[in-house]
């Protein structure tokens, strides 16, 4: 390596002023891509940082589900996804350019970013439902065509979280238009609530793609593994660019609102809408009428209560509630557990996050399926936030190499370097990484293939993985010993052209 680039791979014969660093015994890795990420914030965090790169992770993709800060001055981000992405430090306002610039050697791991669609349309519209008139998708587009021009890597939407929710397949294909004609991906967190109902989002993906040309990638992509592959292999045979990424886990982790109040009750202010949970009419029809068809419902069940396992509570006075599930924590203050999540909700502003155990819980073999599939790459959705956060953001990277790699032998290291880091690169147009190539930005992870291990589980979920104690990042040795060097070479990448 000389300066941010490797200069040469092979033999090569020491000069008097190089540091030689013996890694005897270890691998050599490009630095890992997480192609979906929530550290838009926590990555300014020493602890998050460390999280990460102790997994090899040296970019994430932030922007993700249609919710981030840019463009505008990123209130609606820091309100509606406080429990997943928190408050951005030193982004005030402005755009793209401006967000990718407080990255840029103010961290130890690169940041790359997509035009949320949600914040667009918030931009525009505000929390309003119904189609958007021409003039305001025109404005829309107008947005991500700057955020683009400015370094995005493409554009994400989020179609269970409002205001997206809101946006219909025409708005979607017209928001397009400018992301085909940058060469740059659609990134989105589908319609239709994954599992059995994939078919929903894939169709709706891929009638954009049909229409406009981009290039798609689903984020999360979980369910039944031969459904989704099925489905994947569909988009291809019609000429779809599609790719996805997915985590190595069989919970997964989302705002408590979301699953447990209805839609109608979720477009609005925060303030507004912890008035409406507070008002005992409301109160009345949610307790007697809404909570009882959860039990009904075959993706939530009598279950609810035992499958939700409090995250992120933005109200002190709840401070204990961490850890514990829904029922539990509602058996303390001696109260039902849905009087329990409406009193938690209202007194966090509905800033409330919590791991869901799903009803049926895959087995690996079915997981390794999906995952070998060409246009996996992958992505821990790590959200960082919260006391008793999913052990995916801490050790996905490790699982895969510890689980997939090493033990079940699902990859080789070489095949485990293309869907970590080789993939994302190339889907996401950051052409000078993924590979330890002469040209390429210097990225490495060292990596002891006995040892590498995830230590995070749903128990201890802020534990460091081990087995990666050394990695550079633009040149610079950002970890050594596990520990940070204080080196923040980190920056925001912007889109960029293959390398020759």
């Amino acid at each position: 390596m000389r300066g941010s680039i490797i200069e040469a791979v092979g033999t090569i014969v020491a000069e008097p002023e190089d540091t030689v660093i013996d890694v005897t015994g270890r691998y050599l890795m490009p630095g890992f891509i997480d192609a979906h990420s929530h550290a838009d914030a926590a990555v300014f965090s020493t602890d998050v940082q460390r999280g990460l790169l102790r997994q090899g992770v040296t970019t994430v993709i932030a922007g993700q589900d249609g919710v981030s800060y840019a463009p505008g001055d990123g209130a609606y981000a820091t309100e509606y996804f406080g429990a997943l992405n928190g408050r951005h430090p030193t982004y005030g306002g402005g755009g793209v350019a401006e967000l990718l610039a407080s990255y840029d050697e103010a961290t130890p791991v690169n940041v790359g970013y997509l035009v949320p669609a949600g914040t667009v349309r918030h931009e525009i519209r505000g929390y309003s439902p119904g189609s958007s008139t021409p003039a305001e998708i025109a404005a829309m587009c107008e947005l991500v065509a700057a955020g683009l021009e400015e370094g995005a890597l493409g554009l994400s939407t989020g179609l269970d979280y409002v205001p997206n929710i809101h946006a219909d397949t025409a708005e979607l294909t017209a928001l397009c238009r400018p992301v085909a004609a940058a060469g740059a991906i659609y990134v989105t967190h589908m319609r239709g609530g994954y599992e059995d109902d994939s078919r929903i989002g894939i169709d709706e993906a891929s009638e954009i793609a049909l229409a406009t040309g981009v290039s798609v990638h689903v984020s999360h992509y979980h369910g039944p593994s031969d459904l989704l592959i099925d489905l994947a292999d569909g988009m291809a045979s019609r000429g779809i660019d599609m790719s996805f990424d997915a985590y190595p886990y069989r919970r997964g982790c989302t705002l408590l609102a979301m699953p447990l109040l209805p839609p109608s009750l979720l477009s609005g202010p925060r303030a507004e809408l912890v008035t409406t949970l507070r008002d005992p009419a409301v109160r009345a029809n949610l307790l007697n009428d809404w909570f009882p068809s959860l039990d009904a419902n075959p993706k939530m069940g009598p279950e609810w209560p035992d499958n939700l396992t409090l995250a992120h509570i933005a109200a002190p006075e709840y401070e204990w509630a961490h850890g514990l599930t829904v029922r539990a924590a509602a058996s303390r203050v001696a109260r039902d557990p849905a009087s329990f999540t409406l009193e938690l909700l209202a007194a966090s502003s509905l800033e409330v996050s919590a791991v869901m155990k799903v009803l049926h819980q895959r087995p690996y073999d079915d997981l390794a399926k999906l995952f070998m599939h060409s246009s996996h790459v992958a992505g821990s959705d790590g959200i960082y936030l919260g006391a008793h956060p999913h052990p995916r953001a801490w050790g996905t990277f490790a699982k895969y190499l510890r689980l997939f790699t090493r033990e079940r032998r699902d990859y080789n290291w070489a095949e485990a370097a293309v869907h970590l880091s080789g993939r994302a690169a190339q889907r996401f147009c950051l052409s000078d990484r993924g590979r330890l190539w002469p040209g390429y930005a210097a990225d490495v992870a060292v990596v002891d293939p006995a040892l590498v291990s995830d230590e995070a589980d749903y128990d201890a979920p802020r534990t460091d993985a081990i087995g990666i104690d050394a990695v550079f990042v633009g040149g610079q040795q950002v970890l050594a010993g596990g520990q940070l060097t204080g080196a923040t070479s980190g920056r925001g990448l912007r889109r960029s052209a293959p390398v020759k």
